[in-house]
């Protein structure tokens, strides 16, 4: 009941109405709105020419500190003959539906109601509780901005227009969740992005039926069009320079309340391989670190499946030297090497999520115990030779590098479907497991978009900006296969 959609498309705000009935806003209505809840209060005042005024708000959510000082004692001293007059030069508007006036009162504004004209207007003065912009905790880099996003939807919006100060940076407004209320906000640049963006996620926001929202993955968990994807098709991000970038380049942003993460999309895989700090240093060292992280992707898929294949079917590959070492290193071992696998990768994922649920200092205790203490105690106790524990360490870490957090944790299921597969067909297992994963990210789209793209479909100009980042000065247009509308990125071009 959510999901319906104001008709008209071009209106800067819609809000999508929590009820298909409009009942009229009544005293009544709103007493009994109101009955049952402690903080609400219903004050009564007369204006300096005898009006009866009636304040109604609910004390949690209101900024009491300004309820004197921008409505009390103005109202009182007051001489005209509506409360419009008086609130003319204040942000008001005037309610005509009960559910109009329950949002403004769950948002933290304070109704006035004219007795004498009967008219009800609503009055922000939300109580803003929100911590200070502090660092990105999930996307640190050396070099740009430190600043990210925090709770309070409005301060983020206004740290991107501040990096994007055009009128054309647009914002359409939604109200979502039949318990939770949630705002969500698409932001995108006209004459840049593509309305058929604009058009999907409207249409995706507008179809959402759910009860409650408390972050934007739940967001995106209804709007991405294939839900049994371990890829994420939208990129999460809390900071405002890579959503300033994001929309200068043809995407659009979609902005949650309450919550700290902005979507992204439509996004690429290799999207999730970007880091902001890819496009402030120097293009060869950029590319470099992005080259790596892309190996360091792959090791930490196979590498453990790659050592399972070659020690259970092909070991006569491993050349003589190395395999007396493993040998050595397995001789006493009770179990097969798929199964040493498996029981070193289900520990370590153990040991991940339980450092991740610890405070931080008792993380990183719970780190140095699991990685050193039991891996060497492991060793000793003779359930996992030497050579795995080298080969998990160097597959933990390399799943690391990789910037976005859903594709760290995807890399671990991947891991251990290729672990099966290694384990029953050897090596031919881990090629058909790599063919599945490629058909299967060429098949996936974000937002009706190819996720595989520029690889699939073929974009040759664009892959300057794929494995290799070529200089800014090269970089002339936006990505082709984001289809913008306004295809350079200089005013001037020969």
């Amino acid at each position: 009941m959510f999901s319906k959609k104001n008709k008209n498309n071009n209106d800067p705000t819609k809000t999508i109405p929590s009820t298909t009935c409009q009942t009229p806003v009544t005293l009544d209505n709103l007493k009994r709105v109101l009955a049952n809840i402690d903080e609400a209060e219903i004050i009564e005042r007369q204006t300096n020419n005898g009006q009866q005024v009636m304040m109604l708000y609910i004390r949690s959510l209101v900024n009491l500190e300004r309820l004197n000082e921008a409505i009390v004692e103005p109202l009182i001293s007051s001489s005209h003959l509506t409360i419009h007059e008086y609130m003319i030069s204040s942000k008001v508007s005037r309610m005509i539906t009960l559910e109009e006036a329950e949002t403004h009162l769950l948002r933290g504004d304070v109704i006035l109601y004219g007795m004498d004209h009967e008219e009800f207007w609503a009055v922000p003065l939300q109580n803003t509780l929100s911590r200070s912009i502090q660092q990105s905790g999930t996307e640190t880099i050396i070099y740009g901005a430190k600043d990210s996003f925090s709770e309070l939807l409005e301060q983020n919006i206004t740290m991107i227009r501040r990096r994007i100060p055009l009128m054309n940076l647009k914002t359409e407004s939604f109200t979502i969740g039949s318990i939770s209320k949630t705002e969500v906000v698409i932001l995108y640049i006209e004459g840049i992005t593509n309305p058929d963006y604009v058009s999907i996620a409207r249409k995706k926001i507008a179809s959402i039926d759910f009860d409650q929202f408390l972050d934007s993955s739940q967001v995106a968990a209804f709007m991405e069009d294939h839900k049994h994807s371990v890829f994420p098709q939208f990129q999460e991000t809390d900071r405002p320079d890579s959503c300033a970038f994001s929309l200068g380049i043809g995407k659009l942003v979609i902005m949650v309340g309450n919550t700290a993460y902005a979507l992204i999309a439509p996004i690429t895989f290799f999207h999730l391989f970007q880091s902001p700090e890819d496009y402030f240093l120097r293009w060869i060292i950029s590319s470099f670190l992005r080259c790596i992280r892309y190996l360091s992707f792959i090791i930490s898929v196979t590498l453990i499946p790659f050592y399972v294949a070659v020690t259970t079917h092909h070991y006569q590959m491993i050349p003589l030297q190395i395999l007396f070492v493993l040998l050595e290193s397995r001789s006493k071992l009770p179990f097969s090497p798929f199964w040493e696998a498996f029981l070193m990768l289900i520990t370590l994922e153990i040991i991940k999520e339980a450092s991740l649920r610890m405070p931080t200092k008792s993380g990183q205790t719970l780190g140095v115990i699991g990685g050193i203490v039991i891996g060497q105690a492991t060793v000793e106790a003779g359930f996992a030779s030497n050579v795995l524990i080298v080969l998990v360490g160097i597959s933990a870490i390399a799943s690391f590098l990789v910037p976005n957090y859903e594709v760290t944790k995807s890399n671990s299921l991947l891991q251990f479907i290729l672990l099966l597969l290694a384990a029953y067909l050897g090596l031919f297992g881990i090629l058909l497991g790599a063919i599945g994963i490629l058909a299967h990210l060429n098949g996936l789209s974000s937002l009706k978009q190819p996720y595989f793209a520029p690889v699939a479909p073929f974009y040759l100009k664009e892959w300057k900006d794929l494995f290799i980042r070529a200089p800014l000065p090269w970089m002339k247009t936006r990505p082709e296969y984001l289809h913008p509308v306004q295809k350079w990125r200089m005013s001037r071009r020969r």
